[in-house]
């Protein structure tokens, strides 16, 4: 019988795909803009979830169980943009922070699918185990396609079911609709409007193993 965090590393397939596909579409496109709501080009947006991804696969890759910090990846930022353990190359330009960005997606996978689901590592939002972190990756990818696809001309539109698993990993508290889990994913981190409900200024989701 597969274990359910199957199911957490099978949508972070699926959405870095379609993040992969949503991106090329413009990838011949300037992507040196700013990202609305971030301090940020949309290149760097897009540099650092190939960067998160890499960071949570370090967290379930030891041989020994990390629980109290990050594993200490060395990292540089430039001015004004994200500290990055792995960058781009720009004169690879996009297509080349594409390929950055799908092998950052596949070394979560396999580095998750291949922990034992016992293994677990630090996060500041509670120690996770290996499906967390791909529900986290998932989210990254999510939300910061969203930041985005407004200034890139993206058309991003995530599939209900794959947000769905990642609300219930990573925000059980939050309010609940099963055909509105894209409006509530984005209303948990801080990017949307929920009827009845005060738009958040600040968030957090909850990665601790339940």
């Amino acid at each position: 019988m597969a274990d359910l965090s199957d199911d957490l590393f099978d949508d972070l397939d699926a959405v870095v795909g379609a993040a992969l596909d949503a991106l090329a579409a413009v990838r011949d496109t300037d992507w040196d803009v700013p990202a609305p709501g971030l301090t940020w080009t949309c290149w760097e947006v897009v540099e650092h979830v190939a960067d998160d991804l890499f960071a949570y696969a370090g967290q379930v890759a030891l041989r020994t169980p990390q629980t109290e910090t990050y594993v200490p990846f060395g990292y540089d930022s430039r001015e004004g943009g994200p500290h990055l353990t792995i960058t781009a190359e720009p004169e690879r330009g996009n297509a080349g922070l594409l390929q950055v960005l799908e092998a950052c997606g596949g070394f979560l996978s396999a580095v998750g699918r291949r922990a034992a689901p016992g293994m677990r590592g630090w996060h500041p939002y509670g120690v996770s185990d290996p499906g967390g972190f791909a529900a986290m990756g998932t989210v990254e990818v999510l939300v910061h396609v969203h930041d985005v696809a407004d200034p890139l001309g993206v058309h991003w539109r995530p599939d209900e079911a794959v947000v769905a698993r990642a609300l219930d990993r990573l925000f059980p508290d939050v309010p609940r609709d099963a055909a509105a889990a894209w409006p509530t994913l984005l209303w948990a981190t801080g990017r949307g409007d929920l009827p009845g409900e005060r738009r958040r200024d600040t968030w957090r989701w909850d990665s601790s193993v339940r």
